[in-house]
């Protein structure tokens, strides 16, 4: 690693760090010596790049530190590259084009020497024909995910049945072959799992969900690991 992507780097992990980093850990992380560290902060400070701490504390940056966020190093190129490709295979075209898009800003926006690995990355998927396409318009669910709002669906079981429910919107989950929205439903007052291609009619209502969307998150997250150590002990 070139000297100046691994001042980048370091930059980069106390950037990502909410606690001081020690030098054993960046030159751990970073794969040199610990004495390769000290001189690496001692120019970075140099620079007036805001690092506080000292050996055997650890060091922090402050975090009004205003770094351009496009410069990347090849890697964390070739990962984007690898997230689009993964992306594509989900069949969810609105998110594939977003991806596509995110690629497009970054090739106007890196410097010359970068636009190779972004031509000829050094990874890739096997190449496969997407298989599960979706017909499903994720968009709504997305905005109404990220503001909050409660939705009214239609719903086909696999049973054939026909429901109406109002739930709230905590994931979209990509599988293999499918697309589910993870939601809590009214009429249920319970986590349900909603197969896209089930749904039937859809709408974003201006009801606000009462609680915080970190919360609602959280309290899934619970219901999941509860429902995994029931099956466990069942199977068990």
């Amino acid at each position: 690693m070139r000297k100046a992507e691994r001042l980048f780097q370091i930059i980069q992990i106390l950037r990502r760090s909410n606690r001081p980093v020690t030098s054993a850990q960046l030159a751990d992380e970073l794969e040199v010596a610990r004495r390769t560290v000290y001189r690496d902060i001692a120019h970075l400070i140099g620079q007036r790049v805001p690092i506080e701490g000292e050996a055997g504390f650890g060091y922090v940056l402050d975090p009004q530190y205003d770094m351009p966020p496009l410069m990347l190093t090849p890697e964390e190129i070739e990962a984007v590259l690898l997230g689009v490709q993964m992306v594509a295979k989900l069949g969810d075209p609105a998110i594939t084009n977003a991806a596509r898009d995110v690629i497009a800003k970054i090739t106007d926006t890196v410097p010359d020497d970068l636009l190779p690995f972004i031509a000829e990355p050094a990874v890739g998927l096997k190449p496969e024909q997407v298989t599960n396409s979706l017909t499903f318009d994720t968009r709504p669910v997305r905005r109404a995910i990220r503001e909050g709002r409660k939705i009214d669906l239609e719903y086909r079981a696999a049973d054939g049945e026909l429901s109406h429910r109002i739930v709230w919107p905590v994931l979209l989950g990509y599988a293999d072959a499918h697309c589910l929205l993870i939601a809590w439903c009214e009429s249920k007052q319970a986590f349900r799992h909603f197969r896209t291609e089930r749904i039937l009619d859809i709408e974003v209502l201006e009801e606000i969900i009462g609680i915080s969307r970190g919360r609602l998150r959280q309290q899934w997250l619970h219901w999941r690991e509860t429902e995994l150590s029931r099956s466990r002990s069942a199977q068990g």
